[in-house]
């Protein structure tokens, strides 16, 4: 499926008080199996599509919670208040990025992941399509590279 530059994709948390809208297609969708995800979101990894952030609107209160990556990047995380959703993080080693948890999307099946990282720390039990480029870290890798 291809997905138009102006195509909108509305999603929210899991009690309606956080509503969100992205706009195109996803620089990259990709699942994350880093320990901080797997605390995040209480599984084997977490998967997010990452947006410019000039291309997602946001309506509704936010709570956030900030980290230091093993990457040593500052990661800031937004939920709902009320009902714990994770809704998207920013790290700042992606600058001018989201990425949204995929998740929250009222259409998750929009996308497709395209890559997994920290695959070193996955669980056994957590299996992912063997097909998808895999890495053990996070590449060296920034969305204005292209890919």
């Amino acid at each position: 499926m291809t997905i138009g530059s102006d195509q909108k994709h509305p999603g929210g948390c899991l009690c309606g008080a956080v509503r969100y809208s992205v706009t195109g297609a996803p620089v990259i969708v990709a699942h994350c199996h880093c320990r901080d995800c797997q605390r995040g979101g209480g599984a084997g990894h977490s998967t997010g599509a990452m947006f410019p952030v000039e291309r997602f609107r946001i309506s509704g209160d936010l709570s956030e919670f900030a980290l230091t990556s093993d990457n040593g990047t500052r990661v800031i995380r937004s939920f709902c208040p009320t009902c714990g959703s994770g809704i998207f993080g920013r790290n700042d080693g992606m600058t001018g990025h989201v990425t949204i948890a995929l998740g929250t999307l009222d259409d998750p099946a929009a996308f497709t992941p395209e890559v997994v990282v920290f695959a070193r720390s996955r669980p056994a039990w957590d299996t992912m399509n063997p097909a998808l480029p895999t890495f053990d870290d996070q590449p060296a890798w920034k969305p204005d590279d292209g890919g």
